[in-house]
């Protein structure tokens, strides 16, 4: 699912245009950024002025930095964000630490996200299976740790299709203007 990028300011697309403009596999294991110019540009970043009006501005900008795999700096604006998405952009910097335990205690912190019901079809579309009937994060991130050890595997692909489905919802919530 390619991510609709229409309603975001040119600057944001620009960044994200340096890999693959929102379409990315983001890895199960946050090791090396993905592009040394994104880095570049976000450490100067002001994130009102990439997400005026948005939901989320600094989630918008939690969500800019794990895409790129920018591990410290994802978990710096996430860990003062003191909202649901705050917290789950902190347990997805968590999972892909890989950290479990402390993922699970930031998405007891997020709830039901509003997201989750998207997020639960477009995974089962990809092939993920859940065991219940509404988005369970706590297995979600016990099939990313089994996918952790079966790299290149169908398992790893799908966890890695269904966290940019992921990403993309969540990035689009914190980052569309309020309504």
């Amino acid at each position: 699912m390619a991510l609709d990028t229409s309603f975001l300011q040119p600057a944001v697309t620009a960044i994200l245009d340096l890999d693959r403009s929102g379409d990315r596999l983001l890895p199960l294991e946050c090791k090396t950024p993905s592009s040394a110019q994104a880095v570049q540009r976000l450490e100067s970043a002001d994130a009102a002025a990439l997400f005026p009006g948005a939901r989320s501005p600094q989630g918008g900008l939690a969500g800019l930095w794990l895409y790129f795999s920018c591990f410290e700096q994802a978990h710096s604006v996430a860990q003062e964000l003191l909202t649901a998405e705050g917290s789950y952009w902190h347990a997805i910097v968590h999972r892909q630490e890989p950290d479990d335990g402390n993922s699970g205690y930031w998405f007891r912190r997020v709830g039901a996200h509003p997201v989750f019901p998207e997020l639960l079809e477009g995974a089962v579309a990809l092939g993920y299976r859940p065991a219940s009937a509404a988005w369970d994060p706590f297995a979600f991130i016990e099939f990313c740790a089994a996918a952790r050890k079966q790299p290149g595997g169908a398992t790893e692909q799908v966890a890695r299709e269904v966290q940019r489905l992921e990403w993309q919802l969540l990035f689009a919530w914190c980052a569309r203007v309020r309504r």
